[in-house]
């Protein structure tokens, strides 16, 4: 009797369980859903283990090939770190120089890559709010900052300083605020001391991955490239197994920007445009809607020229 009544309760059971139950195939769907795990990660070079001229950082310097394969490869140990950690969709924007410095053969075929210029969005072109998170690799200190391998915001040929909304910034934080205006997180960088420690002096507690330390604006003691991949893959699980802990990077909007740059005509010129003004004799401010049409104004700034072809 015992037996038969605990075979009916499970029965009935059993049934009310399908009944109010989602369907299988839903069911399965919402699982696969949980599971997804979107990351982009923008690569640098200049805080690549290594570099320290522009020996390594260009198609004309000597080192440059071989280089290429280091950055290549520190982008390889941060993506295959992120599908270690349950990655199922990566975008990898190569961010430095012409935009064509990755051996893109050498990637899963999964993953899709950014390349060249001029593209919105610019170092975190292609990125929106389906990304759970953002990592940077091969990043480097700012412009104002008095340490650093090649430290610079943007160009170093044209600029001494770039600002939002009154607080000099580095390309990280500048890169960080887009994303965050997107809702994105970013919980990584590698590059050399100055650079790390300034991201987390501007970001908060994000993992870092430190590749050679600074001694001159073209000097460093630095890891070998085998062991700073090491470094990045351990950083990037550290980061993504910390997830839920980061929150996007946000500045208040409208944003304003400031650029100052090393030469007067420059900034002469671009106020002839009733949306700029002149603040002194280099620099220039421009208030934007929100970051993308401040990052879109950079880009224009730093990147026209008359002779633009084709």
């Amino acid at each position: 009797m015992m037996r038969l009544k605990s075979t009916g309760r499970v029965s009935l059971l059993l049934f009310a369980a399908s009944w109010f139950s989602i369907p299988a195939t839903e069911a399965q769907a919402q699982g696969q859903a949980a599971k997804k795990l979107k990351i982009y990660i923008s690569v640098d070079m200049e805080g690549v283990a290594g570099v320290v001229t522009a020996d390594q950082l260009g198609p004309t310097g000597f080192e440059y090939e071989r280089f290429r394969h280091f950055m290549t490869n520190e982008t390889l140990a941060a993506v295959r770190a992120a599908k270690e950690s349950g990655a199922t969709e990566i975008v990898v924007s190569d961010s430095h120089g012409n935009g064509e410095n990755l051996f893109i053969e050498e990637f899963p075929k999964d993953v899709h890559i950014i390349r060249s210029w001029p593209r919105h969005g610019s170092m975190m072109a292609g990125l929106d709010q389906s990304f759970d998170a953002a990592l940077f690799v091969g990043y480097h200190a700012s412009t104002t900052n008095v340490r650093g391998v090649r430290a610079h915001t943007f160009s170093s040929a044209h600029l001494t300083r770039v600002a939002l909304n009154g607080n000099a910034v580095t390309e990280g934080e500048f890169n960080a605020s887009y994303a965050g205006a997107l809702g994105v997180p970013v919980i990584f960088a590698s590059g050399d001391d100055a650079a790390v420690e300034e991201l987390k002096s501007r970001l908060g507690r994000i993992e870092t991955a430190e590749t050679k330390r600074s001694l001159s604006f073209h000097s460093a003691e630095t890891l070998t490239p085998e062991a700073s991949c090491e470094k990045i893959a351990a950083g990037v699980k550290a980061a993504l197994n910390r997830l839920r802990e980061f929150k996007p990077y946000t500045v208040k909007t409208p944003v304003t920007l400031e650029i100052s740059f090393k030469n007067y005509m420059p900034a002469e010129m671009i106020s002839y445009l009733r949306s700029v003004q002149r603040v002194d004799s280099h620099t220039i401010r421009f208030i934007g809607k929100d970051m993308a049409e401040v990052s879109d104004f950079v880009d224009v700034v730093d990147g026209y020229s008359p002779d633009l072809a084709p």
